[in-house]
């Protein structure tokens, strides 16, 4: 049974009875962490782009950017980053997290995560249900989940631990806000504390597309010595596949912020090892690589040519964005860089080849998303396994309408951005 099902199965019986499976659970939670990252920056950007920027996003968000516990949401009542490297940064890099094998002595089990849970929501007056909980011998981290009633309408609740570099790019990455104008969310706004911690709380949607009520509020919190702590609520007792009992998730800001800061997560926190340093990232210069740079970086060196201004940009790790604004409408345009990927896209008769072997597949029609959004795609494939994907829209938001009638670059010049030399070149 696909993932989304399983999980959604699992989801359900938790909203119903209340009786669940906790080892299936938690392991669902730490499989959404690793996810997360990627759908905070893209998950309303989706597509194909951004199921290739979830792949690259995995890593960063399981091996937990912030200064605190928690990392990614690992452990879910519902379902939520990983520690691999590029989902607090979409990045096709380095692990982000921790990666496999750092892992805690163990001195705080899962029972002690569920019981630390219950312990930081009690001064709110409500008591948690259906819990499941992973400990810090495991490879993802700490995590907890459950469903939490406060008399005002059930609601699933999960909080994560892992350790991130804190001067790194993917601790940035996890505590910056996206663009608005392309999440689409209510409110998102960041905070340094006076210990120097950087907290990030985020109020928006469980899908970008808003085909359901659900709402997903979190909070990320990243300290000087690299504790990384997410905590993440709905406003029903499941991520997906449950009604919604609630206009908002029980916990407000200053309530998650309390939650993610709270002292009860030191222990766990202290008994997890540091985290790797992250990577030095290559300079930006005109001598590296295109392959070499972040995706956004790199796209917006090749959209240079195309002569139309960058309203806004973003992306992290291997994935990257930006809104064009030629004066005639919002056009988003993606860029997703990855190695090793399947090849059978690329088996069919409407795939051309280059004279250097790369292979090129052009496809256009409805994005899937909004209605009467337009998708333009050039997808590249080299001898090497590189793969580079850019996307084009007739919006700024594919969720959103329509803003223009065609997306605003050319079919070439997408081409002349999938097959820049640059992208084949060694390094100096």
């Amino acid at each position: 049974m696909p993932f989304e099902d399983d999980l959604g199965a699992a989801l359900r019986r938790t909203g119903e009875d209340f009786t669940i499976d906790r080892h299936a659970l938690v392991d669902a939670g730490e499989e959404r962490g690793r996810r997360l990252v990627a759908r905070r920056r893209a998950a309303v950007i989706g597509g194909s782009a951004l199921a290739l920027a979830l792949i690259a996003t995995a890593g960063a968000y399981t091996g937990g950017l912030l200064d605190g516990p928690g990392g990614a949401d690992g452990v879910q009542v519902a379902a939520q980053p990983t520690p691999t490297g590029g989902t607090g940064g979409t990045g096709g890099a380095p692990d982000a997290g921790a990666g496999k094998g750092r892992t805690g002595s163990g001195a705080v089990s899962a029972e002690r995560m569920m019981a630390n849970l219950e312990k930081a929501l009690a001064v709110e007056g409500g008591k948690l249900e259906a819990r499941a909980g992973r400990g810090t011998e495991s490879e993802g981290g700490a995590a907890v989940s459950g469903v939490y009633d406060d008399g005002k309408g059930k609601a699933a609740i999960s909080v994560s631990l892992s350790r991130v570099d804190p001067l790194g790019s993917q601790a940035g990455q996890l505590t910056q806000c996206g663009d608005k104008a392309v999440q689409g969310y209510d409110d998102c706004r960041t905070e340094r504390l006076p210990d120097g911690s950087k907290l990030l709380i985020f109020k928006g949607y469980e899908y970008a597309d808003r085909r359901a009520d659900t709402k997903c509020w979190r909070a990320v919190l990243v300290t000087p010595a690299g504790f990384l702590v997410e905590a993440s609520e709905w406003n029903a007792p499941a991520e997906k596949d449950a009604a919604v009992t609630r206009p908002d998730p029980p916990l407000g800001s200053a309530q998650l912020k309390t939650l993610v800061t709270s002292q009860v997560w030191r222990p766990a926190l202290n008994d997890l090892p540091p985290a790797e340093p992250d990577p030095v990232q290559p300079g930006g210069g005109s001598a590296t690589p295109l392959k070499d740079r972040s995706a956004a970086d790199a796209l917006e060196s090749l959209l240079v040519p195309v002569g139309i201004p960058i309203l806004s940009r973003g992306g992290e790790g291997s994935y990257g964005y930006a809104v064009l604004d030629d004066g005639k409408g919002y056009s988003l345009v993606q860029l997703n860089v990855s190695k090793g990927e399947s090849t059978l896209d690329f088996a069919g008769a409407d795939v051309t080849t280059e004279s250097d072997g790369t292979k090129v597949k052009i496809t256009q029609g409805s994005a899937g998303k909004g209605e009467g959004v337009v998708q333009w795609t050039v997808d590249t494939l080299r001898e090497n396994g590189l793969r580079v994907t850019v996307s084009a829209f007739n919006t700024g938001n594919q969720n959103g309408a329509p803003t223009r009638r065609t997306p605003a670059p050319t079919l070439e010049q997408l081409k002349g951005i999938a097959l820049a030399p640059g992208w084949n070149r060694d390094r100096n």
